[in-house]
């Protein structure tokens, strides 16, 4: 039986980074993971791949639209499908093969298989039982779908078959409105797909900063997607080619019928905690099925720990990966901390969406003072040279203070230049404090600088 100070059950990015932060902290170290490849969700069928294909797409974009332009002239190229998913799998191939290589650089011991915790102290792998004085369950979660409708990952697909197809599909039904479905839709837009957004509320993106929403949709209505928003799916009946989705409006409960090749249903996402055995220890859960823990993401079974998708919060990589973090800081006896009140949320479309802290209709909602900055892409000159103009940056700060209360940028590189922004509201800075510090020139980052001037005096460039 193999001794441990932890063992980590999932290997996705908050399993990882927890199981390598445990060892640099000098704890004996395994991570029990069941797929043949380490990174779990994230790098094998989420995140990275999704971000080869988007990129792709938009080089494609790019030729087909703006070469000309910059006097790069020729034919367009034609899209080798196979050729591309190759790219996609070499891609995970390399970030996978990386995790293997921390894991042995950290003298972590990869545990193959799936894990289940028999009791406290103890988890259990095949035939074979590991004791750890602390258990960390970093076990992810799966995709969610609806009443009537049946996943089967070749015609009616997750993002994890969307990634996969066997073509690129002439007509595509995306079901939400959500990150996924708006990700996987720009890439088969781009490719050539007719795409088809259904989304049961009246906005995009849920949640989101309501102006950043309208002028979201806006651009992705300009570049071909279609929406049908305020209508309830009922279901999808699908043969081995086709499908259709029957859909009721709201507004009049008219009931509708749209065909296509293939269905991606993107309506979030599950805590993933089937066989953990976590009823028979007793482990206290959410309605929603999320693991509770505490301030120190202990469970309330003594030594039992959890992170990352698998309890509350948002279900976002860097969230789980600052929880591995801090939690193998407490176990290790140290103070772990995330701040949640600053973790950015992106969207990888093009242009990007990124946001951090709260949204104008939360701060009306609280009844907060605050004042608005806004600066326009079309006032940087990067952004025109670059045929990147749509968009802004938004900043809300305290209009007593100056204190920033959040910001949302729909425009180039928005993922990227959050993060000025995210560093300055862990410090508690104002408005002015981003005004204040140069920039260069010229960048996109002008645009954050700009937005922040206009919390004051006014922009210059607009």
């Amino acid at each position: 039986m193999a001794q441990y100070d932890v063992i980590v059950i999932g290997s996705g990015p908050g399993g990882y980074v927890a199981a390598i932060r445990c060892a640099q902290l000098g704890l004996k170290t395994a991570c029990v993971e069941g797929r043949e490849t380490l990174g779990g969700t994230c790098l094998n069928v989420g995140c990275i791949p999704s971000k080869a294909l988007l990129h792709a797409s938009h080089q494609l974009h790019e030729a087909e639209h703006n070469f000309a332009k910059m006097g790069l002239k020729g034919k367009s190229p034609s899209v080798d499908w196979n050729q591309m998913l190759a790219y996609k799998d070499d891609v995970i191939g390399q970030n996978t093969k990386g995790i293997e290589f921390l894991f042995k650089k950290n003298k972590i011991d990869w545990i193959k298989g799936w894990g289940s915790i028999p009791e406290a102290g103890r988890v259990k792998v095949g035939d074979d039982v590991h004791e750890a004085r602390n258990i960390i369950v970093a076990s992810g979660s799966e995709a969610s779908s609806l009443p009537g409708v049946e996943i089967d990952e070749k015609v009616v697909v997750t993002s994890t078959g969307a990634l996969e197809l066997s073509k690129i599909p002439k007509k595509m039904i995306v079901i939400g409105a959500g990150v996924i479905g708006l990700e996987l839709g720009s890439v088969y837009s781009r490719l050539g797909t007719e795409v088809q957004v259904i989304e049961f509320l009246d906005a995009i993106t849920p949640g989101m900063d309501g102006e950043v929403q309208k002028a979201f949709q806006k651009l992705l209505q300009k570049q071909g997607l279609g929406f049908t928003m305020g209508a309830a799916v009922q279901k999808v009946d699908a043969t081995k080619t086709k499908a259709k989705v029957t859909y009721k409006l709201r507004k009049d409960d008219s009931e509708h019928v749209m065909d296509a090749d293939v269905v991606l249903v993107s309506t979030g996402r599950r805590p993933y905690t089937d066989g953990l055995g976590l009823d028979a220890l007793g482990i206290e859960m959410s309605q929603r099925g999320q693991i509770k823990t505490d301030a120190h993401w202990q469970t309330n079974v003594k030594g039992i720990y959890a992170i990352g998708d698998c309890i509350d919060g948002p279900m976002l990589a860097h969230k789980a990966e600052d929880e591995g973090m801090a939690c193998a800081e407490v176990i290790a006896g140290k103070h772990g901390h995330v701040n949640y009140g600053v973790i950015p949320g992106v969207i990888y479309t093009h242009p990007e969406v990124a946001n951090v802290g709260q949204t104008e209709e939360q701060l009306k909602e609280a009844g907060r003072n605050y004042k608005v900055g806004k600066f326009s892409f079309m006032g940087n000159g990067r952004a025109k040279a670059n045929f990147a103009a749509d968009g802004f940056v938004k900043i809300l700060a305290d209009k007593d203070s100056d204190r920033i209360l959040g910001a949302h940028i729909i425009g180039p590189m928005a993922g990227d230049l959050i993060h000025e922004i995210c560093v300055a509201m862990e410090f508690g800075a104002s408005a002015e404090d981003l005004a204040l510090t140069c920039h260069a020139h010229p960048t996109y980052s002008e645009a954050v600088r700009e937005a922040a001037l206009a919390c004051g005096d006014g922009a210059i460039h607009m």
